[in-house]
């Protein structure tokens, strides 16, 4: 899951001036409701977009100003319906299956690989890995076809389980339906496609012996106690949504990461992320150009 506030987005002069203007100070108590609420941190260059994104929702609500729409956040009592259909104002999912190749060609020969051998060895056969923002499900059904890939028919044995994570509502649901269309497999060797998919009224659909790998949830990171409940992992993928958050929020959920993660797991980061500065209790591990962090 990507989360921002894309440029991509930015409206002309001429939508801007349908929407509500925002005022500096509505702006920075509506960035810092949002920031409490889940992590997510907006620059102030990003103003414009809070005009954008958020002006059509006032309209719809009749709402004259972001002061109202402020108070009605906090005090209405249909409040926590309206906090999800903020979160799906701030956050952006664009991912697709089999997403970033190389990566994904290092995960499987320096982690998964080596783990699957040390549970056989343990006589452990079990895996429990954690999608922590997973959007619309593809890297979760990635991670469970890639098992099935390796393990074959002895995958039977096995008690695995994929937990997908995500703070959108209509994310999980899509997660859940497990249907894609063509350009969620942009990247998705036709092999794979054709293996694991059926063609469906709306796109194509995972195959039940890969969905029966996996469960999906929202989840706000920033939610610790929600956090904790999540089954122990042996390895957590978290990629391209720290990167959105401040200091503070990334020490405090990769602090959850390491509370979740059993004893030498791994955490996988995106491309663009690094625990520098941020946590000390994880050792890099190079993998095929990218660097996963083990668990101390």
């Amino acid at each position: 899951m990507s989360i921002s506030l894309s440029t991509t987005s930015a409206p002309g002069p001429l939508l801007l001036r349908r929407t509500a203007a925002i005022t500096d100070d509505e702006f920075r108590e509506l960035r810092d409701f949002i920031y409490a609420k889940c992590g997510i941190w907006v620059d102030e260059k990003r103003k414009y977009l809070f005009e954008n994104r958020f002006g059509k929702r006032l309209g719809e609500l009749g709402l004259k100003s972001f002061g109202d729409y402020l108070r009605l956040l906090r005090h209405d009592p249909g409040r926590d319906k309206e906090l999800q259909l903020v979160f799906e104002l701030v956050t952006t999912n664009e991912t697709s299956l089999y997403r970033d190749l190389k990566q994904l060609d290092g995960f499987k020969t320096h982690i998964l690989l080596p783990l699957l051998a040390e549970q056989r060895k343990a006589g452990r056969l079990e895996i429990n890995i954690w999608s922590a923002g997973c959007s619309s499900g593809e890297e979760p059904y990635t991670l469970a076809i890639m098992l099935h890939e390796e393990l074959g028919v002895d995958i039977r044995r096995w008690k695995i389980q994929i937990t997908g994570c995500d703070l959108s509502p209509a994310m999980v649901a899509k997660a859940r339906a497990g249907i894609y269309a063509d350009y969620a497999f942009k990247t998705t060797p036709e092999t794979i496609k054709k293996k694991y998919f059926t063609v469906v009224k709306d796109g194509l659909k995972v195959a039940p012996h890969v969905a029966a790998l996996t469960s999906f949830s929202v989840l706000n990171l920033n939610d610790i106690l929600a956090v904790k409940r999540i089954p122990k992992s042996h390895v957590v993928f978290c990629r391209n949504v720290i990167i959105y958050f401040d200091d503070a929020m990334k020490k405090k959920v990769v602090g959850s990461f390491y509370e979740n993660l059993a004893p030498g797991g791994f955490l996988v980061l995106g491309h663009s992320e690094t625990l520098h500065k941020i946590s000390s209790a994880f050792r890099p591990k190079f993998i095929s150009g990218a660097v996963a962090y083990q668990r101390i």
